[in-house]
């Protein structure tokens, strides 16, 4: 569980001696920092493990963080075990994304993806109120240490769900395991059906674009060099961005936000709560539209629109605010108060960029990396991909604290810029994904590629080859009957001859 000012406020702080400014900050990035150190061990670990295996290990990291946060005596050891459960979030941060791209259908991969997103934010959404719920428990520390205590639970399940689950079929194709390749591809694509055209297409190309990726530069080159180097750029940077556009100042610090507005106790809390219930609820709307609209537009207009809210957000807090140099309600990370219209204004904006973001970045900045990469460099890709989220979490949950007592409202404002900004490189250098298989997204981002904006979400070309694949058995079996028949003749002439 992520530790936001609201988890459990009064008894934590108290036991932490009021952390505030920088030590707030570290304590809120210091999963950052652990995902960070996750997203670069991840592709290695999936490569050599596949991709179930390197997601149960990433479970032996977060049963010691959460072990540590548990027993926490100081600052130190809380910073330590949430540095370990930082360790996993980046493993599966960037593992199950992949792992998800490469085991559904080109026409259904971004509802797939998405379905992680969504499973992330209702766990964000009962943590956050068995956070609240344990603030009631009496006791010096007892609230906060069976609430982090209760992530053992999730966990354990998910250790013990893990192996019942397929291992990626173009993994086992990569590391020549050609007869469970092409078996599991079957069973998740096709009933367990080996000659489906879909199955035997979708091998075919496989292995077609695996063998021309083993000729390519090893090592970080291929990460660079014969246009690699786009998607490299795209992959980092789509995640960067997501961090950048400023949804986390709403969702890890909405609790200062709405104090600036003037709310405070338990009304906050639950106010708090209810943009995690907005987010699970559009981004389950988004599980029906994601495959039908397209990445680009998603990411471009979702971009805009957030720089819109926090324009006024920023806007509003400037012209209104007044000074409080003590803090509101003692609270020195918030010097900011707001009443009235205004408040309310900064309170809906508040909700409706959480709104956009949950429709727009939060699930396809992670469908979109995903997707970038070949299969030879898919598993380290979207590490390199986490690492551009994470490295930009850690940084802004280390600047924002500060940020609210130094920069104030300013700090929207910078943040509606970048949402301008990152919906500019968007357009210019993403070409549309939606629709594509991920063999044949390699061909966008070739030498040879259609420029970005001239992209469209269209049909995979995999279809095509299912149908010509289902021709050619059909002509087959046509010509087999057709011999059969033949023979049958020759022979039923041959008995009448003999007769005769």
């Amino acid at each position: 569980m992520n530790l936001r000012p609201s988890d459990h406020e009064g008894d934590r702080s108290d036991y932490f001696d009021n952390p505030s400014g920088v030590s707030q900050g570290a304590i809120g990035s210091a999963l950052a920092a652990g995902s960070v150190v996750g997203s670069v061990m991840a592709g290695s670990v999936s490569d050599k493990f596949g991709r179930r295996d390197a997601l149960l290990f990433a479970c032996v990291w977060w049963l010691l963080g959460t072990s540590l946060q548990v027993a926490t005596t100081s600052r130190g050891m809380l910073i330590a075990g949430r540095v370990l459960n930082g360790v996993t979030v980046g493993i599966t941060s960037s593992q199950v994304p992949v792992y998800l791209a490469e085991i559904s259908k080109h026409s259904q991969r971004g509802a797939i993806i998405i379905i992680q997103q969504l499973a992330i934010e209702w766990g964000i959404l009962i943590m956050y109120f068995i956070g609240y719920g344990c603030s009631f428990i009496p006791g010096e520390t007892a609230s906060f240490r069976t609430a982090w205590g209760i992530q053992f639970v999730p966990c354990v399940f998910f250790m013990i769900g893990l192996p019942f689950l397929p291992e990626s079929p173009r993994w086992l194709a990569k590391v020549d395991r050609t007869e469970e390749a092409i078996y599991i591809l079957a069973h998740i694509q096709a009933d367990g059906h080996l000659e489906d055209p879909y199955v035997v297409a979708e091998y075919e190309e496989i292995i077609t674009v695996l063998t021309a990726e083993r000729l390519a530069p090893k090592g970080w080159r291929k990460f660079i060099l014969n246009g690699m180097w786009r998607r490299t750029l795209a992959g980092f940077s789509v995640q960067a961005w997501q961090q950048l556009s400023g949804a986390n100042v709403m969702t890890y610090y909405v609790v200062y936000i709405f104090a600036m507005a003037g709310l405070s106790g338990n009304i906050n809390l639950i106010s708090s709560g209810v943009q995690y219930a907005l987010f699970i609820i559009f981004s389950s709307i988004m599980f029906f539209f994601v495959d039908k609209i397209g990445r680009r537009t998603l990411l471009v207009y979702g971009a805009i629109a957030m720089g819109f809210c926090h324009f006024v957000v920023g806007g509003i807090l400037g012209a209104h605010y007044t000074y409080v140099p003590e803090g509101v309600n003692g609270d020195e990370n918030v010097q900011m108060l707001v009443s009235g219209a205004p408040a309310n204004t900064v309170i809906a904006f508040s909700y409706l960029l959480i709104i956009i973001y949950a429709l727009t970045l939060a699930p396809i900045c992670w469908v979109y990396a995903a997707e970038v990469w070949s299969l030879e460099t898919r598993a380290w890709g979207m590490g390199i991909a986490s690492l551009g989220n994470w490295l930009f979490n850690f940084a802004i949950g280390l600047f924002i604290p500060p940020a609210f007592q130094n920069i104030r409202w300013g700090l929207f404002v910078v943040f509606g810029i970048l949402c301008l900004l990152g919906a500019t490189q968007f357009w210019l250098t993403y070409p549309e994904t939606c629709g594509k298989s991920l063999e044949e997204i390699e061909v966008m981002f070739s030498h040879d590629g259609p420029r970005a904006w001239r992209t469209k979400k269209g049909h995979s070309r995999l279809e095509q080859e299912t149908n010509a694949v289902a021709t050619a058995q059909a002509k087959g079996n046509a010509r087999e009957s057709i011999e059969n028949v033949i023979e049958q003749s020759k022979r039923g002439h041959g008995s009448k001859s003999e007769t005769v």
